[in-house]
């Protein structure tokens, strides 16, 4: 495994200046490649914090998540699960758009462990910034990066389960871009959202538990 210095955000809940900061972290190699960081975006007083694998093409030229494709399956599957997108906060565990060249394109290629683990530490302090009450991991890169490598999609999928180091419970789902390229779509679609109205369901539950 290839070792990176790693992420080295400052000591601040501003998420302003933790992406002020994040456009120059060289924290693992894929800022030699990438057009720029892609941190996350949304309310500091989020709800829901939403965790894809990294940004993709067009996220890393427009330097904003969830602006392609998969962004707007989501959007249309948060919609249809009952989850206001606004007070949302989507993010990714990799910070940087990792590719290989085809020609002119730029095909997505999965980080590594170790580039995940380089990167955790901006994924850390958004969630100590936000303090959201549920964290939502699309994908198993996003869930293992919050919960451990040993953390298995298809055992735990739809789960409502505690995060830990934080006052927040989490669940796992597939990520959109998995539902793309999935052979049935329609039904790839439709798990998607039944995950997301559990998730809407304790984010519910949630807000019932605070003081009035």
């Amino acid at each position: 495994m290839v070792k990176h210095p790693g992420a080295q955000p400052p000591d601040t809940a501003d998420l302003g200046e933790l992406r002020s900061a994040a456009a120059s972290c060289e924290g693992c190699d894929l800022y030699r490649d990438a057009t720029q960081t892609v941190f996350g975006d949304g309310p500091g007083s989020a709800d829901a914090v939403f965790v894809g694998e990294q940004p993709g093409d067009q996220e890393d030229r427009a330097g904003e998540p969830f602006v392609g494709p998969a962004g707007r399956l989501l959007d249309r599957a948060l919609e249809e699960a009952g989850i206001d997108r606004e007070r949302a906060y989507v993010t990714n565990a990799v910070k940087h758009f990792k590719f290989e060249a085809r020609g002119k394109r730029r095909i997505h290629k999965k980080p590594t462990r170790s580039e995940a683990v380089a990167c955790r530490p901006w994924l850390v302090a958004e969630l100590a910034a936000i303090r959201p009450a549920l964290v939502v991991c699309l994908g198993a890169t996003a869930a293992q990066s919050l919960l451990g490598p040993g953390f298995k999609l298809t055992e735990h999928r739809g789960e409502i389960l505690d995060l830990p180091d934080f006052p927040a419970r989490v669940t796992a789902t597939q990520h959109p871009s998995a539902v793309l390229r999935a052979p049935d779509r329609d039904a790839a679609y439709q798990d998607l959202v039944r995950d997301l109205r559990g998730a809407a369901e304790e984010l519910q539950r949630a807000g019932s538990r605070q003081p009035g």
